[in-house]
């Protein structure tokens, strides 16, 4: 088995995370530790036109950059669906 991946979060992704409903949060962190555990179980989505991916939490989306030569993940945002795809 892998060793499991570091998760580093962007200041803007923390400020998401603290405006969440405790358990909506609770759901959106152990998403990203299964994810951090296992990269290639293929729950994320590549974006197209950046190196961003996206992992789907019911209607929350967390969009992350993978840095695989660090083994880290990390968090750039957590949104509501209809937002997290803006630029």
């Amino acid at each position: 088995m892998t060793e499991a991946w570091r998760i580093e979060f962007t200041p803007p992704a923390r400020r998401d995370l603290k405006r969440l409903d405790p358990p909506i949060q609770r759901r959106v962190l152990a998403a990203l530790r299964a994810f951090a555990a296992d990269p290639s179980s293929g729950q994320r989505v590549k974006l197209h036109g950046t190196d961003e991916h996206r992992l789907r939490v019911g209607d929350w989306r967390a969009r992350i950059r993978l840095a695989p030569d660090e083994t880290t993940v990390y968090v750039l945002r957590v949104l509501p669906r209809g937002r997290a795809y803006e630029r």
